[in-house]
């Protein structure tokens, strides 16, 4: 009779894994999102934004910035054992949008990240993922010295259907954008199990 210990160890399970697209305007925190949740290093594709560029960016609103993402971002998360989520960052200049249709493949949602100061630039985001049928929870990025506003409020502003979920968020903050994580799997689960057909 051999004594020693048992070998007791926990199967391993395969990670079921979803892929999670974070969109929005110019200058809305889509990288530091991504950068701020990811467990590996992030993928980035910035690049100093040059003055041949001036003419079509619009830096209103966000005249400090220096770079931007020119193709996307990607990080990758763990949420539970079995859940693993692939993050991708689209670019959120109009010139980019060529490759938000090869990014959106097989996504099974998408974060709209919002700015209150320039809200008008979350449509675009907005009515790409409506028109896909992609479901997409909007989170309002809460940058530090913009106005407060209630998600009712800002809910109207954006003129979101009752399903789609709005949440308040700090893009820096790694358990909050867990939270928004979180909120945009469960919305597309509750899309998916109600029978409405999610474009993949």
């Amino acid at each position: 009779m051999a004594f020693g210990r048992s070998s007791r160890t926990k199967p391993f399970v395969e990670p079921v894994t979803l892929k999670i697209l974070v969109a929005g305007g110019f200058g809305v925190g889509k990288t530091t999102l991504v950068g701020a949740v990811s467990e590996i290093r992030p993928l980035r594709t910035e690049e100093i934004l040059s003055e041949a560029g001036r003419p079509v960016d619009d830096l209103h609103g966000v005249e400090n910035k220096t770079t931007t993402t020119v193709a996307m971002d990607f990080g990758r998360i763990t949420l539970r054992e079995d859940l693993v989520l692939y993050l991708f960052g689209t670019p959120g200049q109009d010139r980019f949008w060529f490759l938000w249709d090869e990014l959106a493949q097989g996504a099974l949602g998408a974060i709209v990240l919002a700015d209150t100061r320039r809200l008008e630039d979350s449509f675009a985001a907005i009515d790409y993922f409506e028109r896909r049928g992609i479901p997409f929870t909007v989170a309002v990025n809460c940058f530090e010295g913009a106005q407060r506003f209630p998600a009712e409020t800002v809910r109207g502003a954006l003129d979101l259907d009752p399903e789609v979920e709005l949440v308040m968020c700090d893009a820096r903050d790694r358990e909050s954008v867990k939270n928004v994580l979180v909120a945009v799997v469960q919305h597309a689960l509750v899309l998916a199990d109600q029978g409405t057909p999610v474009a993949t």
